[in-house]
């Protein structure tokens, strides 16, 4: 089971927000508290430590209680499974409606319908995959097709685990799919040479972000738009470039209230109030900020910070191509699917 991962901040007055001590994700004030999880996975940690104390400001200023919000952070399969498995999660925030979907199933701890309970069938941010290059592009990489070239290593996740390699891989398929007018034979033998430039899986879109950037292994990094970012802000611009290739997947990372575990806490008024200020003005220009792309735009404070996003040919999960993620999974990511198929040949 993943380990939470910690932050403390102290609010000393209303909508004071005066220190934040730790790691990641944690808020804790001063007084009675109440207390929620999130769990979440990857690439969000940055983004919901930022979140999570801005709202707890917001919390203690518009209710006078306080909040502890704790963080869980995975390969969003992963995540998926332990909320099944036990994880006591209040809310999620994974990658991809199809792990929400599978613990509304499974667990039954959601109803099927959850995503209608909040606006843009509970997205407040999507994304999208790009990519991540060594310093000048040695290489030479510019769209889908330059990641099967001879001598080129290309790091992703496994979409077993991973949400994220669910998205990178869908990106690579619709690439392929109009570049070779529907054919699927040679869509899946696109998929299967791209994976045979992968040198390593890892469990999720961090695992395989220090992999690249720190291990130094790889070629190019198959990235969210905004892991990429973090990665220019961590190692800086010297060291690597970002290339946005002319089309890719329109990435849609949804939130659910875990209902049944909410009401067994007590926490069901805070956890739907919690995913409702992602919607707000300042939970827009918190996710812009952090290189998510803001469902609702026109509300974001700080409009420069749109600037950011380039504007890309994006295919939608829904699109009859792939024909939504009641469908993609098993074709694709199910035991014996697609990915289970050609990844077999390579062992």
């Amino acid at each position: 089971m993943e380990v939470l991962m910690k932050t403390t901040a102290k609010i000393l007055a209303y909508g004071a927000l005066i220190a934040a001590i730790g790691l990641t994700g944690v808020v804790t004030v001063r007084a009675a508290e109440q207390h929620l999880l999130n769990v979440s996975y990857d690439p969000t940690r940055e983004l919901y430590e930022d979140y999570n104390q801005a709202f707890a400001a917001h919390w203690l200023a518009t209710t006078g209680n306080t909040v502890t919000i704790d963080q869980s952070h995975g390969g969003s399969g992963k995540q998926a499974q332990a909320v099944i498995d036990g994880l006591d999660a209040d809310v999620v925030t994974l990658a991809l409606q199809g792990d929400i979907d599978k613990i509304a199933k499974t667990a039954g701890s959601l109803p099927s319908d959850w995503r209608g309970r909040l606006e843009n069938t509970s997205t407040p941010y999507t994304s999208t995959i790009i990519f991540l290059v060594r310093n000048g592009n040695p290489k030479g990489i510019a769209d889908w097709g330059d990641l099967i070239k001879d001598g080129v290593e290309v790091i992703t996740p496994n979409p077993k685990t991973s949400g994220g390699a669910r998205w990178n891989y869908l990106a690579a398929w619709a690439w392929a799919d109009k570049t070779f007018g529907g054919d699927e034979a040679k869509d899946i033998d696109f998929i299967k040479q791209l994976y045979a430039h992968v040198p390593v899986l890892g469990t999720g879109a961090r695992d395989s972000t220090v992999t690249f950037a720190q291990k130094e292994l790889g070629d190019v990094l198959l990235a969210w738009e905004n892991e990429a970012y973090l990665v220019l802000d961590e190692f800086g611009a010297d060291s690597f470039d970002i290339v946005y290739p002319p089309s890719s997947i329109l990435a849609e990372p949804p939130v659910a209230v875990v209902e049944k575990n909410a009401e067994a806490h007590g926490t069901t008024e805070l956890a739907t109030a919690y995913l409702e200020w992602l919607y707000s003005p300042d939970g827009q220009t918190i996710a812009a900020r952090h290189h998510y792309r803001p469902s609702r735009p026109d509300t974001v404070t700080d409009q420069a910070v749109l600037q950011n996003f380039p504007k890309l040919d994006l295919v939608s999960i829904d699109d009859p191509l792939f024909g939504g993620w009641a469908t993609v999974q098993p074709k694709h990511f199910g035991d014996g699917g697609i990915f289970d198929q050609i990844y077999a040949l390579q062992q």
